[in-house]
């Protein structure tokens, strides 16, 4: 599960820090910085200008995702601390507990939107400025199953292209997505945890904030791999103390380019946050219903 292992990360020490993840860090220190730069204008004006640098969305974009995870983990652990709950209990209630691990999730993923929201608004800006510009239309319903095909196939196709060009690559690795054993009235809240909450905030700050910054300087192939690739590189599954999670890595840059495709095609999120959702949910029916996987 991304939010617990990002807390884990975060929390282990200065060695882990001394890593190829040593630049995000630095960019994410830079974003946090100038996370508290206020744009000067009228008060209460807002327009669609973007005002921050492409550098900033990738700076803004990584504290608002180390930030939320680590504040949010902090505080919503901070109650079983006050109880003095051991290390044990603390794992099995936000590890094991399909309740426990509701609850972190949400608290993060909102804390996510409230961090963004708060920026957006200091740079004259709103959640229009970044995509959600407009209501759902039953338009939107046929590009997200146009992209939902597209990036079956063009996965099918990367995952044969990388197995043959390295072979000793492990391409049948798990994703650890927690929520073991859950069952019942439990799946409602693993289909909020899993299929409801995170496509709608990663499309928000993703596909919404980041690529929305940086395509208004940068070439848009570029906006396209950059967004690809930070994409990727959170799914690695960095802190579960596993090997590189590289299929989900691969999965979720190919994602991302489909999902770019949609918001550009139709002018908004809507789509984009569809097919993620859509995604995610054939995920969740294979694992946790069907119990393909």
């Amino acid at each position: 599960m991304e939010v617990v292992n990002t807390i884990a990360y975060l929390s282990g020490g200065l060695s882990h820090l001394i890593s190829w993840w040593t630049p995000l860090y630095l960019l994410a220190i830079y974003g946090a910085l100038r996370y508290f730069h206020k744009n000067h204008g009228n008060d209460g004006a807002v327009n669609k200008k973007i005002n921050w640098t492409p550098i900033e969305s990738i700076g803004v974009t990584l504290a608002i995702y180390f930030g939320a995870q680590f504040i949010g983990g902090l505080l919503i652990y901070a109650f079983p601390l006050i109880r003095g709950w051991g290390e044990q209990r603390m794992a099995d209630l936000f590890e094991k507990n399909v309740y426990g691990q509701f609850a972190l999730i949400a608290f993060v993923e909102g804390l996510t939107v409230w961090l963004l929201y708060i920026f957006l608004k200091r740079r004259l800006a709103n959640f229009k400025t970044v995509g959600l510009n407009r209501r759902p239309k039953w338009l939107d319903l046929g590009y997200i199953l146009l992209g939902f095909g597209a990036y079956f196939l063009l996965y099918v196709i990367a995952i044969y292209i990388v197995k043959v060009l390295t072979p000793h690559l492990n391409l049948d690795q798990s994703q650890q997505i927690g929520f073991e054993g859950a069952h019942g009235f439990q799946l409602l809240f693993v289909f909020a945890s899993l299929v409801a909450l995170p496509p709608f905030v990663e499309e928000l700050l993703v596909r919404g904030f980041l690529y929305t910054g940086l395509k208004n300087k940068l070439p848009i192939i570029w906006a396209v791999i950059i967004t690809g690739g930070l994409f990727a590189i959170a799914h690695l599954q960095v802190g579960s103390g596993a090997p590189l999670l590289w299929v989900a890595a691969i999965d979720t840059f190919i994602l991302s380019t489909v999902l770019i495709f949609l918001r550009e095609k139709t002018g908004s999120l809507w789509a984009p946050i569809g097919l993620h959702m859509l995604k995610n949910g054939v995920a969740f029916l294979s694992i946790f219903v069907f119990h393909l996987v």
